[in-house]
């Protein structure tokens, strides 16, 4: 009887519990989770555990398994490790590599980019991963900010390497590449070299001196401003962000459908990191398409994909087939859904769960949306928040830096109201910074934030949380801008765009008038094929959606819209054009005394550089 009691007042106290928090069980799922990978990156840190080390264990574990299908051919964990046994007996002895080089690679999306990462794993050696969509300039500075003396590419991508080789050879870089054709000076084949190479097992004394603070590799962040930074990703780093798909639920029977770009830290952390721990299967392309993902899914029986960005919403724009829902996807992760787009996105293509993330390439922090609440980039959890201190600070969009009080301290907002993202950086949550930049590295600390002496990181996101703790984005610092004494997020704005018919992209930014204090909206739309823009039913839009300091005031049509390779807008080249149609070969609108938009002329431009219009 007594037994019976007890068991009813706990089953009403959880049935209380779980009124008040219906996300109970999830957010316990969660901790529990959350527990388990604090206990793998405590082990890591007592007895060094490498990335690499846990695809031996898994090669030892299964062997025969397909690691990847690529291009319909099918490579197992035991010919991955054969493979860069072989590779890193050449670069061995062909390029003198010792302990604790660092070696660039420029190659694109395939399993040779996979063989050298582990070669130079199991050499000790350090990789940096470039962009293999970089050019020129670009290539130049992000080769030199890690500090390699070699870099290894393929045939595909040696005319890049052509223009840059002049500089290469002066600074006595030596150039390998993984193809049997040359026809130049400058360039040293490895591919008869790697062909005739031992596969035995490398001794693990070449890695002997490497602990959860060494540097493992070099990733650049993508931005939409200005040259790459190399941030470095410690061994301790590369697991946080690979044991994401322990918390997303990824299991090692699955098959990942892996397609982003393996020099980010979404593809090769959060993607083939993750998934080696896992011990998954992946099916390996060399870039997304759009057009064959679903038949890829279907061909493969894909059971997890991954995606950023616009991606969700580029599948969301194909034309609906009868088959759209004749699949074996369970789950997506990753960052970047729209909110319409996510519902969409599941009516769809049916019963998917979706779980959006939120991190950065070099950040301290990261959330998670473990219930799949459509629109949140996360959800606050009783036991992250012991272990990672964070907090939404007050920001002046005008001056773009915190605000701080009298005592010169930070000021955290209530819930609901917007805030700039800061995370402490500490023993457990470090920031290492970026190779060879410490003027860009100290730019993202916060020194003195709440008492004399802290450090936070600057995330540079504006994120809101709600009374329910769920993580809402709002914009980027460098995004927001201000007009008429009020901040305008250019993603409210976008969201309420893309709600148009003929709208299928929106890319909001502000851009400067003559004699006017901040900066004014503008707005680069893409339309839907075979549809034409339509003044009125936009300024209709926005007169309904947004108040008045918010709409965006100039309209420009694009073909289309630039994006970075991560597919980002990019806002600030056009910020910098802004709207003169004397400069500007795109269609340009203006919105006339609140009434439509009308076609913008250079008397108008001129107008209000003179200031005759009132804005």
């Amino acid at each position: 009887m007594i037994a019976y009691v007890l068991c009813t007042v706990v089953a009403l106290w959880a049935a209380l519990l779980y009124l008040r928090n219906p996300y109970l069980l999830a957010d316990i799922n969660y901790a529990i989770k959350s527990l388990y990978v604090g206990y793998r990156l405590g082990q890591i840190k007592r007895r060094f555990y490498g990335i690499l080390d846990c695809f031996l264990d898994r090669v030892a574990k299964h062997p025969d398994k397909k690691l990847f299908i690529f291009e319909d051919v099918s490579y197992t964990y035991k010919q991955a490790d054969a493979e860069s046994n072989k590779v890193a007996r050449a670069l061995s002895a062909h390029a003198q590599l010792k302990p604790g080089d660092t070696v660039a690679l420029f190659l694109g999306n395939e399993p040779l980019l996979v063989w050298v990462w582990l070669a130079l794993a199991k050499l000790g050696c350090v990789t940096a991963l470039l962009n293999y969509n970089i050019r020129s300039r670009s290539l130049l500075h992000c080769f030199s900010c890690c500090g390699a003396k070699i870099l290894i590419t393929s045939p595909d991508l040696r005319e890049a390497v052509e223009e840059v080789l002049p500089t290469l050879r002066e600074q006595g870089i030596r150039v390998l590449v993984l193809g049997d054709h040359l026809e130049a000076d400058g360039f040293e084949s490895l591919f008869h070299k790697v062909q005739e190479a031992s596969d035995q097992p490398l001794s693990p004394e070449l890695r002997a001196n490497i602990h959860h603070k060494s540097p493992a590799l070099y990733i650049y962040t993508s931005g939409t401003t200005g040259l790459p930074k190399a941030a470095i990703i410690t061994h301790q780093r590369a697991w946080s962000a690979s044991l994401a798909q322990e918390m997303v639920g990824v299991r090692s029977d699955d098959i990942f459908y892996l397609y982003l770009p393996l020099y980010h830290t979404a593809g090769f952390l959060m993607g083939l990191c993750g998934g080696i721990n896992k011990g998954v299967t992946f099916v390996l392309k060399r870039k997304f398409s759009v057009s064959s993902f679903w038949d890829d899914c279907r061909k493969y029986n894909i059971t997890v994909i991954q995606y950023i960005g616009e991606i969700m919403r580029y599948l969301c724009n194909m034309p609906k087939k009868d088959n759209d829902k004749d699949h074996n996807v369970r789950l997506a992760f990753g960052n970047g859904i729209r909110t319409d787009t996510w519902a969409e996105f599941l009516e769809r293509f049916g019963n998917i769960q979706i779980c959006e993330c939120y991190g950065a390439t070099e950040a301290n922090i990261g959330f998670i949306n473990y219930v799949g609440k459509i629109g949140a980039l996360g959800r606050e959890n009783f036991l992250h928040k012991m272990s990672n201190k964070y907090a939404l600070i007050r920001y002046d969009t005008e001056k773009e830096q915190p605000f701080r009080n009298a005592e010169g301290f930070c000021v955290e907002v209530p819930k609901g109201e917007t805030g700039l993202l800061v995370s402490m950086i500490g023993a457990a949550t470090p920031f290492v910074g970026y190779a060879n930049n410490q003027q860009q590295t100290e730019r993202k600390i916060l020194k003195d934030v709440f008492v004399t002496g802290d450090l936070y990181l600057n995330s540079g996101d504006l994120l809101r949380i709600d009374r329910e703790g769920f993580v809402y984005f709002q914009d980027r610092t460098g995004d927001t801008y201000r007009w008429k004494g009020e901040n305008v997020a250019t993603t409210e704005v976008a969201d309420q765009l893309l709600m148009v018919d003929f709208v299928e992209e929106a890319n909001v930014y502000g851009v400067k008038v003559p004699g006017h204090e901040g900066r004014i909206g503008m707005a680069a739309l893409k339309l839907k094929e075979n549809m034409v823009f339509d003044g009125r039913a936009i300024y209709q839009c926005v007169k309904s959606n947004l108040p008045g300091y918010a709409r965006p005031r100039f309209i420009r049509i694009q073909d289309a819209l630039s994006v970075t390779e991560t597919f980002k807008h990019m806002k600030v080249k056009l910020a910098e054009e802004g709207f003169n149609p004397a400069t500007i070969k795109d269609p340009l609108y203006f919105l006339e005394d609140n009434e439509s938009y009308i076609s913008m002329t250079q008397e108008i431009f001129d107008s209000i550089s003179e200031g005759k219009v009132r804005l």
